[in-house]
């Protein structure tokens, strides 16, 4: 922090605290909206409004003369269960090991194709609600659209000749339904046809009035499905099932085509979707399964069937905001007239003390003081600024406004893609329009995977791991077998990518990505962040211990006697990124890159404490790990100054790669801290200057946590600055980050991790980060900061 700043701190919020944060700290509802805002329909998917429940997804495209409620489930991918081992591998490695000895790294690059398996299967959309209101040759007026994300509802309204139309969306978690309901504020003039329909194999029909059924299946193959043609009995099927119930003295629902509903002259309509598959886990087939997703869906609509509107929603808000009020940040005050008695009357109980809570995270009310006021985002005329209007804007106003709502917009996403017994948040968290999206949509763990997760804990969301920990589990099950006949090790290993079936074997292609088996390993830094931010005993013995150790024990296999009388990772690859070997060939394959070495610290380091809590640091197996952890190679200081990436100085021929791996140990490590290793820190530092800003948004987001942990506040928020910025899906840029009109972050294209990641880990974990909008006090936009939760 700069010198005459002060921590303000402030006894832990009571409940009474808790409703007034919730509300707003006394101010009004419009003066501080958390709404992302749209001023016209969807143009593109990324113009559309993501709603979750962790199971069930949709984007809202709010058409006027038609909806779109474009569906997703998390549970709907290609494929089987596969076998993810290659018992030629041994062979392959020893050749792959004996070249890297012998200096060809080249030559061992192109030998490592022969460890590479067959690619992760594909997520795929579940289909689409399609509503038809008809055209009308009115032109529509007063249109607003948002997403609230303090109730996580989508609304819609304009005004189509003399009568005014509203939706409302909200997926249940509580109930696991989607709703809409659509009204119209004069009688008897709301007239819609409603049908849904799918890009996978589907049938759909309308066996009564006021019900549609569609079933289908996805590919047994990642072979994609030529439209509705090709069935594939292998996959795993789905159903999706749309109840409707209308209200109005002349409102009538009848048939069309057998497969679609058609409302006449109703006052309003309430839309019901379940869904369901017949996944039963990874370890399944598809066409062993015990499970019927049509019952399925027939049960839970039943369930739901003489609840009223205002009950569904009244369930999802108590169910939501439990999780979503349980942190504020506020980053500026907004004009005076907005605040109320009562916040000028609890801001008077503060007192000084020196420092705030520790790196794990705020608990209680921390406030910067600053004396700046801020307007909302309301125009003189009453109406507001669209998002993407001020997204555009930002880089001339810094609206910090802007920037509280792209914090908590990350914790929405979170909390709508990952709940308990849910599938983990893929690449693109539930949300997914395509047959073969971007990278398959598939889970990857040299990064993305992991970045998806880094806000749970600091954002108090841990309900919200517990995906990732399933998915973990089912991985060290499929990895023993990759281990054992792969690698002829003991524990379990996972590398690149995965997807549903948890996959751990090499991805197909190139080494420079597939050959990485340390995804598993950093996966498993998870398990020991959780204990040590929740304490949570039970969970490190009964979950966390067994994971770390099975992760542990092919580690300490894997490591091999090397130079120096180190033990050495060979082959290893620092992910996605190439080097030019001293005969001046190109390779990616060589020993002891940095990351591997470092993430292998982090896990060693977890088991040995893990162990000590849990009385067995007398065991040979920690004995064995404390033996290892000592010998393992330092972090190295290029000629350059920067950290050395490989274990040799190699010539890097993409110094602007996006991956910062050999900064692991600096984060989300700790193996590097100013306090430990400066000269290691001021090596940290020349490496980012080395790779450069420019990036895609999941990089920019992990600079942005590097350079706090670097305590460099200004850097950090200079790319603060640079990915708010706003990208227009028909020019893309390749890799160059930014926003979309929904927030949703570009690689391009969309990924969901930077969504996810955007500013929680910097503004809640390290408190330099704080001093970013500190230094913004005193130098720029006199901002305050308060967190609570």
């Amino acid at each position: 922090m700069e010198e005459g700043e002060e921590w303000v701190w402030v006894r832990p919020p009571t409940e009474a605290d808790a409703e007034w944060w919730a509300g707003g700290g006394g101010e009004t509802e419009d003066a501080r909206p958390l709404k992302v805002q749209f001023s016209a329909p969807a143009k593109h998917w990324t113009d559309a409004a993501p709603i979750g429940n962790g199971r069930l997804g949709a984007m809202v495209w709010g058409g006027v003369n038609s909806e779109t409620l474009q569906l997703n489930h998390d549970t709907l991918w290609t494929g089987v269960p596969g076998n993810y081992t290659d018992p030629d591998a041994p062979a392959v490695l020893s050749k792959v090991r004996e070249l890297v000895d012998n200096g060809q790294y080249a030559e061992a690059t192109s030998a490592a194709f022969g460890l590479s398996d067959h690619p992760s299967d594909v997520y795929q959309p579940l289909g689409n609600i399609n509503i038809n209101f008809g055209d009308s040759d009115d032109a529509y007026m007063a249109y607003e659209r948002e997403l609230d994300l303090t109730t996580a509802t989508v609304n819609v309204k304009y005004i189509l000749g003399d009568v005014e139309f509203t939706r409302e969306h909200f997926s249940s978690s509580p109930h696991q339904v989607l709703v809409t309901k659509i009204s119209a504020n004069k009688s008897g003039c709301l007239s819609f046809i409603v049908y849904l329909d799918s890009k996978l194999h589907h049938h759909s029909s309308a066996n009564s009035a006021n019900q549609i059924i569609m079933e289908g299946s996805c590919p047994g193959k990642r072979i994609p499905p030529k439209g509705n043609e090709s069935e594939n009995p292998s996959g795993i099927k789905f159903s999706a099932i749309l109840e409707l119930q209308i209200g109005g003295d002349d409102g009538k629902v009848q048939v069309l085509n057998d497969r679609k509903l058609k409302v006449v002259g109703s006052d309003w309509a309430v839309l019901l979707l379940a869904a369901s598959s017949s996944f039963e886990g990874p370890f399944t087939k598809p066409s062993d399964s015990k499970k019927d997703p049509t019952s399925a869906c027939l049960n839970t609509l039943s369930s739901v069937r003489n609840m009223s509107y205002s009950q569904l929603l009244a369930y999802h808000l108590d169910d939501y905001q439990n999780l979503f009020h349980r942190v504020t940040l506020q980053l500026s005050k907004v004009s005076s007239d907005a605040l109320g008695e009562k916040r000028s009357a609890f801001l008077n109980q503060i007192t000084v003390q020196n420092s705030p809570a520790d790196d794990c995270g705020v608990s209680g009310l921390v406030i910067l003081n600053s004396s700046k006021v801020y307007s909302s985002a309301k125009l003189m005329d009453g109406t507001f600024k669209s998002t993407a209007e001020r997204v555009k804007s930002f880089k001339d106003d810094e609206d910090p406004l802007l920037v509280e709502l792209l914090f908590h917009y990350g914790r929405y996403l979170l909390i709508s893609c990952s709940r308990p017994g849910t599938q983990i948040a893929n690449l693109q968290g539930i949300w997914n329009k395509d047959i073969e999206p971007a990278w398959d949509a598939a889970p990857h763990l040299n990064i993305n995977l992991q970045m998806n997760y880094w806000p749970s804990l600091s954002c108090n969301l841990s309900e919200c791991q517990e995906p990732l920990f399933d998915f973990i589990a089912s991985l060290a099950v499929n990895g023993s077998k990759t281990a054992k006949v792969n690698y002829e090790t003991s524990g379990w290993v996972a590398h690149q990518v995965s997807d549903i079936w948890a996959k751990t074997s090499p991805d197909r292609g190139d080494p420079l990505w597939a050959l990485w088996p340390m995804g598993g390993a950093w996966l498993c830094t998870h398990l020991w962040e959780h204990y040590s931010f929740t304490l949570d005993k039970g969970f490190l013995e009964n979950k966390a211990y067994p994971l770390l150790a099975g992760c542990a024990s092919f580690l300490l296999d894997w490591l091999i006697e090397g130079p120096g009388g180190y033990l050495e990772t060979n082959p290893s690859t620092s992910p996605e990124h190439s080097f030019i070997a001293p005969d001046g060939k190109t390779a990616s394959v060589s020993y002891s890159s940095t990351m591997d070495m470092a993430i292998i610290k982090e896990v060693f380091s977890a088991v040995i404490s893990s162990a000590e809590i849990l009385g067995r640091s007398d065991s040979d197996f920690i004995k064995q790990i404390n033996k290892a952890l000592s010998r393992l190679p330092p972090t190295k200081i290029a000629r350059d100054g920067s950290i050395m990436e490989w274990a040799q100085d190699f010539e890097d021929p993409e110094v602007h790669h996006r991956h910062l791996s050999p900064l692991f140990g600096l984060f989300p490590g700790h193996t590097i801290t100013i306090e430990k290793t400066p000269d290691l820190c001021k090596a940290a530092a020349n490496s980012l200057y080395k790779r450069g800003d420019v990036g895609p948004g999941w990089s920019t987001t992990w600079k942005m946590a590097l350079w706090a942990r670097l305590h460099n506040s200004e850097h950090a928020y200079k790319l603060v600055r640079q990915l708010i910025n706003l990208v227009d899906p028909d020019h893309e840029s390749d890799f160059e980050g930014g926003l979309y009109s929904n927030l949703f972050t570009a690689h391009p294209p969309f990924q969901i991790d930077v969504s996810l990641r955007q500013l929680q880990k910097c503004l809640s974990r390290a408190r330099s980060m704080i001093s970013i909008y500190s230094q913004l006090s005193h130098e720029k936009s006199g901002l305050k900061v308060v967190l609570r939760g």
